[in-house]
């Protein structure tokens, strides 16, 4: 199956709708079944964004998954870049 790596990076000074959201967001990432691996972007240690690697039947597949994500719904992205991707190495 394709993958796809998300780069999600928050409008400024959104934490609070990031923290509002996180449980509900870790929730569908964990129940959909689709992220291998994912995790906050930081900068000076504060989360600002979102970075994802999901399997997905094809781009659109993707996209709906992004637009169904908590975090997307609450407006927290600034911009969302999604892009094939294939694993290398580990």
């Amino acid at each position: 199956m394709p993958l796809f790596a998300l780069i999600c990076r928050d409008k400024p000074d959104a934490l609070e709708t990031r923290m509002a959201n996180r449980e509900a967001h870790l929730a569908y990432a964990r129940d959909s079944g689709a992220v291998l691996f994912g995790g906050p972007m930081l900068a000076d240690g504060q989360m600002r964004g979102s970075l994802l690697v999901l399997e997905a039947d094809s781009m659109d597949a993707a996209r709906a998954w992004a637009a169904s994500d908590p975090y997307g719904l609450a407006g927290l992205f600034d911009s969302v870049e999604i892009t094939e991707w294939k694993k290398v190495i580990g």
